[in-house]
């Protein structure tokens, strides 16, 4: 988005490109610390998660002096507006990526009961998605938004996949059970990384349409 490289928001489109970077790397992390099990990746994730948090207080306020000192009506303050609830997005990332650390760490010891496929996958897929739907952020991409926001649906079919596959498991042994609930739980924290790289999509075609398509058809899960 061109108004991005104007000098009074460049502080607020770093950071939001920080945040987005940063959010990525904590998810990373923790699937690193989940897949080789290793609890000091796990405990990095979690001492990181207050820069984040920084961050998106940074946004706030640098958004909120926009605001006061400028006045801006309609484009120029979705832009602002957008810019915020982005934030607002990549800080529930890493909220969900030190859940996940934290659940990984409670595996460290634990036998698994399967190899790690779909969780590798769908943690992939939620980083893709957040990378485009910062992309088209800022690059004003309303086609790139749109295909985002269908993208949701695959990661959803994932996740209800592998529920009833780890139910399963529990049924063959219930020894299988801690171990399963912990991978549900991450598994759902995947699923809802991937509805906020969705929320911020939607927040961009609301950027250049200046209208609401959130629950229509044109950005349901194909």
């Amino acid at each position: 988005m061109k108004r991005f490289f104007d000098e009074e928001l460049n502080t607020l489109r770093s950071h939001l490109s920080l945040m987005g970077e940063k959010a990525v790397e904590q998810l990373r992390t923790a699937m690193t610390a989940l897949i080789d099990r290793d609890a000091e990746a796990a405990q990095t994730v979690r001492r990181e998660d207050d820069i984040l948090d920084d961050l998106e207080v940074k946004i706030d306020d640098e958004a909120i002096r926009y605001v006061g000192l400028r006045g801006p009506v309609a484009r120029d303050l979705r832009l602002v507006v957008v810019g915020m609830k982005a934030s607002h997005d990549l800080e529930r990332v890493g909220d969900e990526a030190n859940n996940i650390a934290k659940r990984a760490l409670r595996l460290v010891d634990e036998k698994p009961i399967k190899e790690y496929v779909d969780i590798p996958r769908m943690a992939e897929m939620a980083i893709e998605m957040l990378r485009e739907a910062l992309h088209a952020l800022f690059e004003g991409d309303e086609e790139k938004a749109v295909a985002v926001c269908r993208r949701d649906g695959e990661v959803d079919k994932i996740n209800k996949q592998l529920y009833r596959e780890l139910i399963g498991y529990i049924a063959e042994d219930p020894a299988n059970t801690t171990v399963a609930i912990e991978l549900m739980f991450i598994s759902k924290s995947l699923e809802r990384i991937a509805d906020h790289a969705t929320n911020i999509a939607e927040e961009v075609i609301f950027l250049l349409r200046g209208k609401d398509v959130r629950h229509t058809p044109e950005v349901s899960p194909e």
